[in-house]
């Protein structure tokens, strides 16, 4: 893999990520296992370890979880919720414990504790005086959300402590698997939605903005850690778990203290499954050190702690039949080919769907519809057809000739795998895909205006692109079936609301080939006005740090096509005008500037790019001659050996502190 297609991967991952992040952290709707989520995060952690420059602040590998759900106050954690680094096979297993062995050599095995990972809702409990005081949900691991009143209609959850200690208990909302069956029985007899598992359950249970509905759900709470300065006698992880059941916590019975990684190893063997008898769903072990002075020593990487570890059970495989195709159109033109399978359970949920990629996949399967199929849940983002019954016979799909959406010739670009449909001015499906990303959180982040509500405008002759969704009104939204006026009002309002975007948002949302998130907001950082990108020259644009030829052409090529001219005036007419830099700019300081950052610092990347950008100067993820100055925090990596030999100055945190007060001399 060479650098340019290491870029373009580490930018599909990201979002693909980010995206199942939101999914399963914000809305409790997880579209791929955890494994699935493992193997995507481990790829993207791969290619950035051999490409370190690619690196940049909004990396999953840099944070944990998303954002907040609206509805309840956010929260900041006293002490911050780390995620957990994952082994997913025992020679992985054997790495993470000697990694942290030898940090002891005089030790010859060290002391471990070994849990049961419980499939739930992770939530941190603070307690005044033994009183309850304060439950919130993990969220991004920084910022939760306040759910108090839903946490104490959870009976398992003690409101007043058997001690009057001042403690932050850590665990698992779960809802038992009987109790998930039983309220799934009730939705369908209500015409309800069904859960998907018991952990969308237990999740969607827990956020109830009302926490009558909260308390009619079966759920309960398994405490899994502590965190107090009143108990100078507690010293280790297994005295923790007692301390909790003491306190009155409901803490999991199968945990166990063992010497050495072979015990480890034997125990996650026998739960691989045993776990199927359990009234509760769990989907791995977490292995920790036991001793509360080596957990200190061994520390955290910027999300995890190094001194624990989550193992997780390997996937499954299911055999179901292919019903059939389903030919898919995106908002370029792609046409990617998606299998409808036979319901069946897979991994927990029940899967009707899967990836078949493109069209070469299905050659070299040599499947076609009525074939059995094996499908797994692995790194996709659905699961993925993996093979055929070879005693089966019913020919080769055929690749389709035209267009499903408007019949027109599909074409094959120079050096592209997929099919494409070059009518992207008349297409349906292709500018319905366009006005769908452009109200998604991504782009202009309009509440409300998904594919459904876009098909049916469309279908009432509403909008031809996505700048007639600002000339919509509250009655043209209720001639919607199903839309009520105060809906119609939601819509309206949300709509009004996006007409004065971040430039890098407004950029991103015009699905501009080839520029993302990230293109979209160097670009954003470079030009102040949206008439001085239109005006720009591909020469221009080429000379900005993190913009390539085909991207920069591309650019030109969008603003000077006339179909594009005409959306952007109408937008214009609608008064949808885009701000510059979300960034106030304070200062000229660092005017002229490039700083390029690297390694752990005391806070996110993003507060210092903010503050960077705020006192006149950029930031760049690669360092170059064009660098002026690389602020390294701890383990910087390759970004510091290359600005070592470039001669680019190197400043510790402490260093661009003084600069950006002016007590640095260059």
């Amino acid at each position: 893999m060479n650098f340019n297609e290491a870029e373009k991967r580490i930018t599909e991952l990201k979002q693909i990520i980010k995206e199942n992040n939101e999914a399963y952290y914000i809305y409790d709707a997880p579209k791929i296992t955890d494994f699935e989520y493992d193997e995507l995060y481990r790829e993207l952690k791969r290619i950035e370890s051999e490409y370190p420059e690619l690196i940049t602040p909004d990396s999953p590998t840099q944070k944990v979880g998303d954002n907040t759900l609206q509805g309840f106050k956010e929260i900041k954690h006293k002490y911050r919720l780390y995620s957990l680094d994952n082994s997913n096979n025992y020679d992985d297993l054997r790495k993470w414990y000697e990694r942290v062995k030898k940090e002891y050599p005089n030790e010859n095995e060290l002391d471990l504790v070994v849990e049961l990972k419980i499939d739930g809702l992770s939530c941190a409990l603070s307690y005044e005086n033994g009183e309850l005081k304060l439950g919130a949900t993990r969220g991004n691991g920084i910022i939760g959300e306040n759910i108090t009143e839903n946490i104490k209609s959870i009976k398992s959850i003690p409101q007043k402590l058997t001690k009057p200690i001042n403690i932050e208990v850590r665990g698992e909302v779960y809802m038992p698997v009987s109790s998930f069956e039983r309220l799934n029985l009730e939705n369908i007899e209500n015409g309800q939605k069904e859960f998907a598992n018991p952990r969308n359950a237990a999740a969607g249970s827990l956020r109830q903005l009302d926490a009558n509905i909260t308390a009619k759900r079966d759920l309960h709470f398994f405490a899994y850690t502590a965190i107090t300065q009143d108990l100078k006698e507690l010293t280790n992880h297994k005295q923790a778990l007692d301390l909790l059941k003491e306190l009155g916590f409901e803490v999991n019975e199968n945990h166990k203290k063992v010497r050495g990684i072979n015990p480890v190893i034997e125990l996650c063997e026998k739960w691989e499954t045993e776990r199927f008898n359990l009234n509760y769903a769990t989907d791995g072990m977490v292995i920790k050190i036991n001793d509360f002075s080596k957990q200190n020593e061994l520390g955290y990487t910027s999300r995890a702690p190094k001194w624990a570890t989550a193992f997780k059970f390997p996937p499954e495989e299911v055999w179901t039949k292919l019903k059939d195709i389903e030919l898919s159109v995106g908002k370029t033109g792609a046409v990617t080919p998606v299998a409808i399978l036979e319901p069946v359970q897979l991994a927990g949920t029940t899967v009707k769907r899967a990836s078949l990629h493109n069209f070469d996949e299905i050659q070299r399967l040599g499947i076609n519809i009525n074939n059995s199929v094996l499908i797994k849940k692995a790194a996709e983002i659905i699961p993925k057809v993996i093979r055929k019954k070879e005693d089966e016979d019913f020919g080769i799909y055929n690749p389709p000739i035209e267009c499903p959406s408007c019949h027109t010739k599909l074409v094959k670009e120079d050096g592209e795998v997929l099919l494409s449909c070059p009518n992207r001015l008349k297409c349906p499906a292709q500018i319905k895909g366009k006005i769908e990303y452009w109200a998604s959180k991504e782009a202009m982040d309009i509440d409300g205006i998904g594919s459904s509500v876009v098909d049916k405008l469309w279908e009432k002759n509403l909008i031809h692109d996505f700048a007639d969704l600002y000339k919509l009104t509250v009655n043209d939204f209720m001639q919607i079936d199903l839309i009520k006026e105060k809906s119609a009002d939601n819509l309206y309002n949300a709509i009004q609301n996006s007409k004065n975007p971040t430039m890098t948002k407004f950029l991103t949302a015009l699905s501009i080939k080839l520029i993302g998130k990230e293109t979209a907001d160097i670009i954003a950082n470079e030009f102040p006005t949206l008439d001085d990108i239109k005006n720009a020259k591909a020469e221009d644009l080429i000379k900005i740090d993190g913009i390539g030829d085909k991207a920069a052409q591309s650019i030109v090529d969008f603003f000077n096509d006339e179909n594009n001219k005409n959306i952007l005036l109408k937008l214009e007419d609608y008064g949808v005008k885009p701000k510059g830099s979300s960034v106030e700019k304070v200062s000229d300081i660092f005017e002229g500037k490039t700083f390029v950052i690297t390694g752990t610092l005391s806070a996110p990347r993003t507060v210092f790019e903010e503050k960077i950008k705020s006192l006149g100067g950029k930031t760049s993820s690669s360092v170059s001659k064009k660098t002026s100055y690389v602020l390294a925090g701890e383990n910087p990596g390759s970004k510091f050996d290359k600005a070592t030999s470039l001669g680019v100055i190197i400043l510790s945190e402490q260093d661009f502190i003084n600069l950006s007060e002016g007590k640095l001399n260059e």
